[in-house]
This record gives C-alpha cells, sequence and structure tokens, in this order.
C-alpha cells in the first residue's frame, strides 16, 4: 500500500437564487442547491482527487472509502509536490450571513428587480435587462493533522444594463453593484435610471485619437489594472513555471515608489475567504510595496516550490469540487496623498480613462491591453468633452513605472475572475495618474 502523505477534504454546500429579466418582463427566477466534497491525498508520486457530490462529515465510514478513492488515484499521478508547512490559524468557525435578505419572498425580490430595471426604460433606451443572485455558501474543511474549520458566507450581486440606439448608432451601459452579506435591491433602484442616462450620453460621445499621452485612471480601471495585469503575474504558479514578467523580481524596483498594491482575501469584500480551500487562515498579502517587488501570492504546494522566503499561503481556492488553484480575492491599489482635483490638475493635458469593459494580458510578456466604458478629455488641467471607444494598452512595468500619483479615496469593484475555475472577487484603487500611456482609440477629436 502507497503511503499517504496528507490529505484533506474540503465539503462546500449551498444554495443559489437567480432572477434575470429582459425589457421588464421576468425570464427565470427560482432557488437552487448544490454540494460536493473534494477529497485531496498527497502520495508518494503526486496528488490524487476523489469528488463526492454530498457526504455527511460525521460518517467516518463514507468518508473512509472516499479518501482510498483519492488515494488510489494518486498512485497513478507523476507530478511529485511537495507542501509546505504554514500556520493555520486557530480552527474556528466564521459566519457572515443576511437572514432578513433569506426570509424574503422571491416574488417580492423579482418586483424590485423589475423595479430596478423599469427605471432604465428612458427615451432613446431600445433595450433593458437586470439580474439578481444570491448565494449562501457553507464550507467544512478538514485535514490529516486534525485541523478542522468552517464558514458560512453570504454573497449578493445584481447588475442592470441598457442599450441606447439613434439611427444606427448604439451604446450600451452597466452598473453593477456585489457585496458580502445583503444588498437590499429597493435602494438601487435608481441605479437603472442612472445607467440608461449614461448610455445615452454615449450617442453624443466622441471617438478618441490614439496615441501616447498622460491619463487618469478611475478606480475601476485602475483596479482592473492592479487585478489583471499585476494579481496574475503575483500568482505562485505562475512564477513557479516562469510565465510571470515579475518572476525573480523580489527585492526589486518594478514601480514608481508611490505604489502598492495588496491582496486580501480577509477583506469583506466580494472575495472574501477566512480561510483558503487548503483551510489556510487569509491575510493581506503586499504583492508590491512602495515600488518593490515584495511578496507573490502561494498556495502550500506553489509556496514549497518557490520557496518560503518569497509570500504568503493562503491563497489557494477553488470551485466546490474541484482542485485549490493559487488565486486572487480582493486586489487593490493602496490609497495616496492626492485629491482628485490635484491628480487632474498635474495631468495638465490627456484623457480620464472610466470603468472597465474587459480586457486582455500576457503576464509572460507582461503585455496588457484594456478597454473602458468611457472617458474625458483633459484639457488645461479640467475634464473636458465626454471620449468613447477608448482603452488602455502598455506593459506592465513601464505602467508601474509611469505611476506618479494616486488618490485618497479607494472604490471597489466586484465580479468573477476565470481561470479554469470561477471565482468571486473585487479589485479597486484610488484614482491614479500615469505620466505616459498608450491610449487606443479611433477618430479625431
Amino acid at each position: 500500500m502507497e503511503k499517504i502523505r496528507y490529505y484533506d477534504i474540503r465539503y462546500v454546500r449551498g444554495t443559489v437564487t437567480s432572477i434575470q429579466t429582459e425589457n421588464r418582463v421576468i425570464e427565470n427566477a427560482g432557488t437552487s442547491f448544490y454540494g460536493k466534497a473534494l477529497f485531496r491525498v498527497l502520495g508518494e508520486h503526486g496528488w490524487g482527487y476523489y469528488c463526492a457530490s454530498s457526504i455527511d462529515m460525521d460518517d467516518k465510514k463514507t468518508k473512509a472509502a472516499c479518501l482510498e478513492k483519492a488515494a488510489a488515484s494518486s498512485r497513478l499521478a507523476g507530478v511529485h509536490a511537495e507542501i509546505a508547512d504554514v500556520p493555520f490559524g486557530t480552527p474556528r468557525s466564521w459566519s457572515c450571513s443576511a437572514k432578513e435578505q433569506a426570509e424574503t419572498p422571491l416574488e417580492e425580490k423579482a418586483r424590485e428587480l423589475l423595479l430596478l430595471e423599469s427605471s432604465a426604460n428612458i427615451p432613446e433606451i431600445c433595450s433593458t435587462s437586470a439580474r439578481y443572485s444570491e448565494q449562501y455558501q457553507d464550507v467544512i474543511f478538514e485535514d490529516s493533522n486534525g485541523y478542522e474549520a468552517a464558514s458560512s458566507v453570504c454573497r449578493t450581486l445584481f447588475t442592470v444594463t441598457s442599450v441606447a440606439s439613434r439611427g444606427a448608432d448604439m451604446q450600451m451601459n452597466y452598473e453593477q453593484e456585489a457585496v458580502v452579506g445583503p444588498l437590499p435591491l429597493a435602494k438601487y433602484i435608481p441605479f437603472g435610471e442612472k445607467c440608461a442616462k449614461r448610455a445615452v450620453e454615449l450617442l453624443d460621445a466622441s471617438a478618441v485619437a490614439g496615441g501616447r499621452m498622460p491619463a487618469v485612471l478611475d478606480p475601476a480601471i485602475g483596479g482592473v489594472f492592479a487585478h489583471e495585469a499585476v494579481g496574475h503575474a503575483s500568482e505562485g504558479d505562475a512564477v513557479r513555471d516562469g510565465v510571470s514578467v515579475l518572476a525573480e523580481k523580489l527585492g526589486e524596483k518594478v514601480g514608481s515608489s508611490v505604489v502598492t498594491i495588496i491582496d486580501d482575501p480577509s477583506m469583506h469584500g466580494y472575495g472574501y475567504e477566512p480561510f483558503d480551500a487548503e483551510g489556510v487562515a487569509c491575510g493581506p498579502t503586499e504583492l508590491i510595496k512602495n515600488g518593490v517587488m515584495n511578496k507573490y501570492m502561494h498556495s502550500r504546494e506553489t509556496l514549497a516550490a518557490v520557496g518560503l522566503d518569497t509570500g504568503d499561503a493562503g491563497h489557494a481556492r477553488a470551485e466546490p469540487g474541484m482542485q485549490p488553484l493559487v488565486r486572487m480575492s480582493n486586489t487593490y491599489i493602496q490609497e495616496g496623498d492626492s485629491s482628485y482635483d490635484e491628480i487632474v490638475a498635474e495631468c495638465r493635458k490627456g484623457v480620464l480613462l472610466i470603468g472597465s469593459r474587459g480586457g486582455q494580458v500576457d503576464p509572460g510578456r507582461g503585455a496588457f491591453q484594456f478597454n473602458a466604458k468611457y472617458g474625458y478629455l483633459i484639457e488645461n488641467g479640467e475634464t473636458g468633452k465626454m471620449i468613447r471607444d477608448v482603452s488602455l494598452s502598455g506593459d506592465i512595468l513601464s505602467v508601474l513605472h509611469n505611476i506618479a500619483l494616486c488618490g485618497k479615496e479607494r472604490k471597489m469593484s466586484s465580479g468573477m475572475c476565470g481561470k479554469g475555475q470561477s471565482v468571486p472577487v473585487s479589485d479597486g484603487a484610488p484614482y491614479v495618474y500615469l505620466t505616459d500611456a498608450l491610449v487606443g482609440g479611433s477618430g479625431n477629436v
């Protein structure tokens, strides 16, 4: 019989309530249950896994049978692995619930979502939609060393989308809010009209001429840069595998001294995790500190592979029933000491970029391209006319060195991050001033 060097069990169960409306009609609404337990065994030749759809964690016989199936698969593994010994914290239970929200009837939530979407039905809006999601998730963890932990977390999200049209021109805008804990939809009904008005304004916005210029990033697109460009390049598996531009740069100056970027699973943002998928208690990790590459994010396996002095464990995350991967949680650029007005005035002539419509990044080459929702020209140190179809491109290290000022106030945005598996995250920043940026666009202004 092959030796079992270590095992752990992660049982995730919960419910998801989802409501989808389109053009003021409820398309679907309902609640579903999920439950999966992943049995993970580290043998002499690597990891083995077995996933059970639902189990009784007090049933020792069933757990032993599942562990034996995981051990059998570990005997087929061909990639040797080591795991670092790390402090786990005190075994305990964490709870972040929303009792009143859970007890609110589905019909009432659907009515409120319809009201939110209906508020977006203003002149020149041709299409609207809205989505609401409410998740209650319990996690039970135990391992071969006798460590146990449990958590109960609620996450709530809504998105409203508006499409404006004028002749052949169509412009889309969305507004979203996602929190850990309850989210009272009635409070957010005005967001529908706000979303629609911005979509209509985009019909009158100008296309920007691309080129190199100073730029101010708002908290949303600044947060996307922190997450996509810096966060993914700071994940321990990318560093271990040599596919990160930030690999082997610990202690080196990789950006301006005003730049500090942190990932913090313990923050009560949308990516909140009291302990990670390996049971390790979570806390903040300063990835870049005053412009210096300070730490990487790790699982126990990547920490053992890259080096115990290279960063923090506690960053392993997974979908229910899936193997842990090194992932971000709540990632942000730390606040500075400049006001918004000071940042715009310092920019003098350039662009202000607002929001995010996604993009792409290559952490290995250090190249990225992000699309803003819209923006404004900055002229004589003041914001001018609205622009659209605008993006930010460049290489990670150059942009980090070009950050000259960071604002006093930070705002977080939330969503889902995909890396083979999808997990909830948030990212954010204060307003950030770049002395030189590659701005993409088309047309003349």
